[in-house]
């Protein structure tokens, strides 16, 4: 009889090395950038031997990913966490909600200002962040049509997804100039996500 084998989840011991390797990473991310960032360092910093970082992650750019995917799930959560209809009468002010808490993400993690916003030229990273763009997008997308009465969007176009990229690239510029996402360039950030999405939304929706 065959049987569909499923994943094992990690053992508590190595799960708990994991979680010590991507502390120590994001440390060492937060202080010094990627360029601050090798297996030896990493290992050093988590007090393991190398080999060990190499058992779960087989360079940096497989380290990072790890963390983006981390920083990413911080987002999720954003997404999903309450939001009381009444904290807000408009989409323009449902996007400014989320839109801030994206931001006191990133206001409150250097590592994730760090792997998003700065220039590292890491492709496996820019592709690993797109993807998690896109689910993010969806999961937008859900959002606002629980609220509002939103018209038909272009399936071939991730209209939600593009219009956080658009915003990152705003903070991303405030990192290059500023090393933080200044109170102006946050509301350029905004005033970005909110024009794209006014491309395809009208000034008025109907609440759900």
């Amino acid at each position: 009889m065959n049987r569909t084998a499923t994943p094992r989840k990690p053992r508590a011991s190595s799960q708990a090395r994991i979680e010590a390797i991507l502390a120590a990473a994001r440390e060492l991310l937060a202080g010094q950038g990627v360029a601050g960032l090798s297996i030896y360092s990493v290992a050093e910093r988590a007090q393991i031997p190398p080999s060990s970082v190499y058992h779960f992650f087989a360079s940096v750019p497989a380290l990072l990913e790890a963390l983006t995917a981390d920083v990413h799930r911080a987002f999720r959560e954003a997404l999903s966490a309450p939001i009381e209809s009444t904290a807000f009468s408009t989409w323009p002010g449902l996007s400014r909600l989320i839109e801030q808490r994206m931001l006191d993400i990133y206001n409150e993690d250097a590592a994730a200002r760090q792997l998003i916003l700065a220039q590292h030229g890491l492709s496996e990273v820019v592709q690993a962040d797109r993807q998690h763009d896109l689910e993010l997008g969806e999961l937008m997308h859900q959002l606002f049509d629980r609220h509002f009465q939103l018209p038909a969007m272009p399936r071939e176009v991730h209209v939600f997804a593009l219009a956080m990229e658009l915003s990152d690239r705003v903070y991303a510029r405030s990192m290059q100039l500023h090393e933080t996402i200044t109170p102006r360039m946050a509301e350029e950030g905004m005033r970005v996500f909110e024009a794209y999405l006014g491309l395809y939304l009208p000034p008025y929706l109907a609440k759900r």
